[in-house]
């Protein structure tokens, strides 16, 4: 070995000292801080738990996202319909359906709709293609490519215009949040997502208002008369309507029925709710006035006859949530002031 490799060794050996010794010399002022590091750790992950436990930690939201077409759904006849892009030209045969696409955001891609969607206001400026029978004809030379129905009170409509390969995605549902997803469907059919989500948090958002304002209310009985000598009880969205509002209903019988007026009287109930018509004075009203024995009833000696708007309640369509606040108030004027 060389001088000069000799020297290089002993710089190094000396260079290792160096660093152990410094690594010593952190150790003594680490183990003599030791106890005070270690108080304001745990201080600060006690810290970082209280802070943990003050903030309620729920995911974020997602924004929906778009439609990936082609798409396949199924509808509620069980019909399976499949775009193969976002439909341009659509078509509403039920005032419901013409409600939801506006509602949603695919309003300027509606070109037909029945004669009694009168909500919004621009659905009067489009072409009517018939009233509870559909102009089938009229309908096909829209050239459609996504039609919007009510299972029951379009059927024959239905079934003709799927004669002639037209998409009809149909619907009929029989509950609040039924009527929910309904409208988030169209959405993704329609690539309107974020619209739609924007109308059922909002329905959602007030029936949860009620039930909390509802909490621990009695819940007196209530009879519906939705048009003259008829009513609605059990399966049907409008008489869980009455048990959201915080009501018992007093027709017992499925689906929608003209009522016998002594059962009624048999029921006797606290409430009975009717809906407000454009010709005046009210039929429905008048005619509970007027019928024999209905005097004894508790809501006519009480007074408790109450007038709600019509289309809220009876269209399954973003407006549902206005007619549940209506009916609710209705109910329950003493929760609502």
């Amino acid at each position: 070995m060389n001088k000069q490799q000799a020297q290089l060794r002993q710089w190094r050996k000396l260079g290792l000292l160096a660093i152990v010794m410094v690594l010593v010399l952190l150790a003594a002022c680490g183990s003599k801080d030791s106890k005070t590091n270690d108080t304001s750790s745990a201080s600060q992950q006690e810290q970082s738990a209280e802070q943990s436990n003050d903030q309620t930690t729920e995911p974020a939201a997602e924004e929906p996202g778009a439609t990936v077409y082609p798409l396949t759904l199924k509808d509620d006849s069980g019909t399976e319909i499949t775009l193969e892009k976002a439909p341009t030209r659509i078509v509403t045969i039920s005032p419901s359906e013409t409600e939801i696409a506006f509602s949603i955001g695919a309003g300027d891609s509606v070109v037909g709709v029945d004669e009694y969607s009168n909500y919004p206001e621009q659905a009067s400026a489009i072409e009517k293609v018939g009233d509870m029978t559909t102009n089938i004809e009229k309908v096909a030379a829209l050239n459609p490519d996504l039609i919007l129905a009510s299972v029951t009170a379009n059927a024959q409509a239905i079934e003709q215009l799927r004669a002639l390969k037209l998409n009809v995605y149909a619907t009929e549902p029989k509950t609040y949040d039924a009527v929910i997803e309904k409208i988030k469907n169209i959405g993704v059919l329609t690539d309107k997502q974020q619209g739609a989500a924007e109308v059922t948090d909002h329905m959602s958002q007030v029936k949860a208002d009620i039930e909390s304002k509802l909490a621990g209310a009695e819940k007196p009985s209530v009879f519906i008369e939705f048009s003259t000598g008829w009513t609605v009880g059990k399966g049907e969205f409008m008489d869980e309507l009455v048990t959201l509002a915080g009501g018992q209903n007093v027709a017992q019988d499925n689906g929608w029925f003209e009522f016998d007026a002594e059962q009624i009287v048999k029921s006797n109930p606290q409430v009975i709710v009717y809906p407000a018509l454009a010709e005046q004075p009210n039929a429905i009203l008048e005619g509970i006035k007027a019928r024999p024995g209905w005097n004894v009833i508790d809501a006519v000696k009480n007074n408790r006859l109450v007038e709600v708007p019509e289309d809220p309640l009876s269209r399954v369509g973003p407006r549902l949530a206005d007619g549940l606040q209506a009916l609710a108030k209705a109910i329950h004027p003493e929760r609502f002031q």
